[in-house]
């Protein structure tokens, strides 16, 4: 994208600790960029589980609420902030169902993804869900950046 195109959106991806475990991280950041996104920010994070936290806070209730941010805080992981023409739709697509069992093949998690039975699903990415999510998950992983 280039400083003049005004139809750059921004999503963040989580590449979870499963899948930075199983060495993925260059396949699925691959896809992106061989797509035609581009990578506007990455870190490799071991995230507290505070700032997990503030990143799930819409499931803080939920039964399932303390093994994911057990399992998120389990080892290091990658975050990215992924720029790109309808960004949100397109990563979302290539991410495929949350349950990986359901995605489709040719997806990242219907790709990597499996559920190996018991403990919160290990889907190997997280990709913000709306604008609102990805302009507020992008302000916990990386304060700085700017869009």
């Amino acid at each position: 994208m280039t400083a003049q195109d005004t139809s750059a959106e921004y999503t963040l991806v989580l590449i979870k600790p499963d899948a930075y475990e199983r060495g993925l991280t260059g396949e699925i950041l691959r896809r992106f960029e061989v797509k035609g996104y581009r990578l506007a920010a990455l870190s490799i994070v071991h995230a507290t589980e505070e700032t997990l936290a503030r990143h799930y806070v819409e499931h803080k209730a939920k039964h399932f609420f303390a093994p994911l941010v057990e399992y998120m805080a389990s080892g290091p992981m990658v975050a990215v902030v992924v720029e790109g023409n309808r960004v949100l739709e397109g990563v979302r697509n290539m991410i495929g169902a949350t349950n990986p069992t359901l995605a489709a093949p040719g997806s990242i998690r219907g790709d990597f993804g499996r559920d190996w039975g018991g403990g919160p699903i290990r889907n190997v990415v997280h990709a913000s869900d709306s604008f609102e999510s990805a302009h507020r998950e992008i302000a916990i992983w990386f304060p700085d950046f700017e869009h």
